[in-house]
């Protein structure tokens, strides 16, 4: 037996002792593909500035994505497997901001008499709501990640997230193809709520500021309720 584990710690002890592969310097790849970018968001400007805008924002949002792991699959998840909603927290400070943002983006157009940007897309509140989004919940547990997860691994060269992202199209063309008999029997009749035509710009703002806090602080309470369980067994 003795002789049995000194084998097996020798084993172990040369294992370790092997020397670690040196991992590879990517900062010259790095340069390499910022240059990229640059070159081809110059080249995109010639043609259309706002091509160039879009691509520039693209890879901003989608550097930012990568380095923050930020998944509204994993803001909705987390919370129910592990107990943790730091990405939850994140969302919900993310849509906070967003809300300030584009609030003033669409008050800015009502004072001065323009068309308030984004009105005509306001979601109808019917059962292709619902079922869309449940279909869209359920897809991303199989997926493992949302829109914007899915993309970002696409982008690591992760093989599953490829084959997600190919029926993500194929969903999208299937949904756009049966889209005008939803709208037709749900969509057409169904109420369209734009927040300020019912409780004003300031009322709109200060209610969904408020919405979003008390589910911030619920999060919060949540999290460390369930890390206080874990702690204590």
């Amino acid at each position: 037996m003795q002789e049995n584990a000194a084998a097996q710690s020798q084993g172990t002890s040369i294992r370790r002792s092997k020397p670690r592969k040196k991992k590879k310097n990517q900062v010259p790849l790095g340069f390499l593909g910022l240059l990229l970018i640059v070159v081809i968001a110059l080249l995109l400007g010639q043609k259309n500035g706002t091509l160039a805008l879009f691509w520039v924002f693209g890879c901003c949002f989608g550097f930012i994505l990568q380095k923050a792991r930020f998944c509204f699959t994993a803001s909705m998840r987390d919370p129910c497997i592990t107990g943790s909603t730091s990405v939850t927290r994140a969302v919900l400070i993310a849509f906070a901001i967003t809300t300030i943002g584009f609030t003033a983006i669409k008050y800015g157009a009502y004072v001065n008499g323009g068309a308030i940007p984004g009105q005509s897309y306001v979601m109808p509140v019917s059962l292709a709501t619902c079922v869309g989004g449940v279909m869209f919940g359920i897809g991303m547990v199989i997926a493992g990640g949302c829109a914007s997860g899915t993309l970002m691994r696409v982008g690591e060269g992760f093989s599953m997230q490829m084959l997600s992202l190919f029926f993500f199209v194929i969903g999208s063309l299937i949904g756009a193809g049966h889209m005008g008999w939803w709208t037709l029997n749900f969509n057409a009749t169904a109420p369209r709520i734009f927040l300020p035509d019912v409780f004003g710009w300031a009322g709109a703002l200060i209610l969904q500021l408020a919405v979003i806090g008390l589910l911030y602080i619920a999060a919060d309470k949540y999290e460390k309720k369930r890390m206080g369980n874990s702690d204590d067994n």
